[in-house]
This record gives C-alpha cells, sequence and structure tokens, in this order.
C-alpha cells in the first residue's frame, strides 16, 4: 500500500481516510448528498411510473405524487440541511477545518 499524502490520514484498504473528525465529515457529505439524490430520482421515476400505469384510479394516482411529492421534499431537506451546515459553521461560527 502506498502512503497517504496528507500525514494526518489514515491509510486503509479503502484508501486514505482523514484522522480528525471534520476531515472525515467533509468527505462523506458530498457522498452522502450523491446517495440520497440517486435515491431521490429513483423514487420520482417510481412514482412516475406509478401514476403513468393508474388507468385514472385515484388511489394509484395518490400513490405516485407521494412518491413524487416525498422524493423531491427528502432531497431538498438534504440539500438545505447541507447549506445550513456550511453557512453555520463557515460563515457564523468560523469553525477551523471547514471551507
Amino acid at each position: 500500500m502506498a502512503a497517504c499524502p496528507n500525514i494526518t490520514d489514515i491509510n486503509t484498504d479503502f484508501g486514505c481516510f482523514p484522522n480528525d473528525p471534520i476531515g472525515f465529515v467533509q468527505r462523506f457529505y458530498g457522498i452522502g448528498l450523491g446517495f440520497v439524490g440517486a435515491v431521490s430520482l429513483i423514487a420520482i421515476i417510481i412514482g412516475g411510473y406509478t401514476i403513468l400505469t393508474s388507468r385514472g384510479e385515484p388511489q394509484r394516482v395518490n400513490t405516485g405524487k407521494s412518491w413524487i411529492f416525498y422524493a423531491i421534499g427528502g432531497l431538498l431537506v438534504a440539500i438545505f440541511g447541507y447549506v445550513i451546515i456550511q453557512t453555520v459553521a463557515v460563515d457564523i461560527l468560523k469553525i477551523p477545518g471547514f471551507h
């Protein structure tokens, strides 16, 4: 295994990981947002498919709308959570390590 470029990182089988909590969260928050985005996209597709195949049944149309509504809502919560954390940690509190 090659040594990590940053002296504070820990070398694992999956690559180099930051040793400090701030660096660890920064590394994986982007991956988490990508995962939430992918799950939201799949849920929107499922909701759209449910609406398309509902044949006008009100219960299935409402189910499809719920899938789409909650997928978009969850994605917005994740994105705004990231924005709020960045605003509070970087701009207001000026916590070292966040950038």
